[in-house]
């Protein structure tokens, strides 16, 4: 059996022997929106819960707009140049229009790279295009503290702005729950500090800080929480299927289209499985997703509801631009250091976490899981040293030896990583 597994841009061949008891872990067929740009322009004035774009825009001296960076496939080259237009034709002057890439606290996204995010010429040359700093104070309003004590800043781009929208991807996201709307937000465009405590260990060892979870999520509790002390915010939400082409779009108020967005993708992306495996074989996506190892953990924690404890999780993702920031580099070195016990016990009792420890973080529940193992070929000899799992020749070679040592010919796939999500579902007794 040959499955083509998403890996960079040209995927990765896995060939297996027809002798295994192969699962394929995937997404149903989803609609594929056959005139995508029509559709966009349609969510514009059939909005859910607020009034039609051009209506909202009326009166509107200036508007800002998020987009994710560079590790989100965003359809923006579908969305952008119509909501541009849009905004213009109900009175705002396109020097009033800023299109703000929500980095969080990730490197900014610059030159041809800026080009493929923003996805038309016309747009970078009709409006102001930047990116957001979260370390750079000036940038940013401080509005007050959340519940749980969380120092809310915000890039005043965004909250200065009469008209704020953000663009983005709802699929899983292994903290949040579903990525997207207030999560372009924050932490797309919050200050440093407050990106750093809702990443925090104690916020993210909470139980329901996990992939498709919102209800009882405190991620996404305080992310709401910081959207409705900026005021009026909407969202165009986007649905990709496996192929990358628009499944679903709508425009709306942040909150109330992002649940409908979350309520079309859950029966796609998440898969009920009524068995778990010694073998499992998965991705960080293809890239964009899979240009560093720092989100290739996504892929890994996307995967462990099916993994049986002890099981072997080979991972494979291209990792063209290394392990990440340099900051998450040490917090690996820590994580090797210590080991994954005392890691986490060391980063518990922190207000604020340093800066991407947080996925290494992550990773300890993948390696409290079971044996994790990497196919890369994208990281030196040196960064291979940083990602704490033993890096492999050939999944294939990987998944037979696991299949020997555990006696289980039983082996499951999910070609398209964190983008799809099995959730153990038992028969019950």
């Amino acid at each position: 059996m040959r499955i083509i597994m998403r890996y960079g841009k040209e995927g990765l061949p896995l060939d297996l022997p027809d002798d295994l008891d192969v699962t394929l872990i995937r997404k149903k067929a989803m609609p594929v929106l056959e005139n995508p740009r029509e559709s966009v322009k349609k969510a514009f004035s059939a909005p859910v819960a607020c009034k039609p774009l051009r209506e909202e825009a009326k009166g509107c001296r200036s508007a800002c707009i998020l987009i994710c960076d560079i590790t989100r496939p965003v359809p923006n080259g579908l969305v952008l140049p119509p909501l541009v237009m849009e905004l213009i034709d109900a009175g705002i002057a396109p020097g009033s229009i800023t299109v703000l890439v929500a980095t969080g606290l990730h490197r900014p996204n610059e030159g041809e790279e800026l080009r493929e995010i923003v996805g038309d010429d016309w747009v970078l040359d009709t409006v102001r295009v930047a990116n957001h700093f979260a370390r750079n104070e000036e940038d940013h309003v401080f509005l007050a503290n959340t519940a749980e004590g969380i120092e809310v800043g915000i890039d005043r781009r965004f909250v200065e702005a009469d008209l704020r929208i953000a663009v983005g991807l709802v699929e899983p996201h292994f903290m949040a729950g579903y990525s997207g709307g207030r999560k372009i937000v924050a932490p797309g465009v919050a200050h440093e500090k407050t990106i750093r405590t809702f990443h925090s260990a104690r916020v993210l060892e909470h139980c329901n800080a996990v992939n498709c979870v919102l209800d009882g999520n405190p991620l996404h509790g305080a992310q709401l929480e910081i959207v409705r002390m900026i005021g009026k915010c909407f969202a165009v939400n986007t649905v990709i299927d496996e192929e990358r082409r628009l499944s679903f779009v709508n425009f709306g108020e942040i909150e109330a289209s992002h649940l409908a967005a979350v309520d079309f993708v859950r029966p796609y992306a998440e898969v009920p499985m009524k068995k778990r495996f010694r073998t499992v074989v998965t991705s960080s996506a293809g890239y964009p997703l899979d240009k560093t190892y720092y989100q290739t953990v996504k892929g890994m924690v996307g995967a462990l509801e099916i993994l049986e404890p002890g099981g072997t999780l080979v991972t494979v993702s291209k990792c063209s631009e290394g392990v990440g920031s340099k900051e998450y580099a040490e917090a690996q070195r820590s994580l090797i250091r210590l080991g994954p016990e005392n890691f986490l016990q060391e980063i518990l009792p922190k207000r604020y976490a340093a800066i991407d420890e947080w996925q290494a973080e992550m990773q300890v529940k993948a390696m409290k899981k079971g044996s994790v193992c990497l196919f890369s070929e994208g990281l030196s000899k040196e960064q291979q040293s940083l990602t704490g799992v033993p890096v492999i020749a050939s999944p294939a070679a990987a998944v037979m030896e696991s299949v020997k040592a555990s006696g289980d010919h039983r082996v499951a796939v999910i070609p398209e990583g964190p983008y799809v999500i099995p959730l153990y579902v038992p028969d019950p007794d």
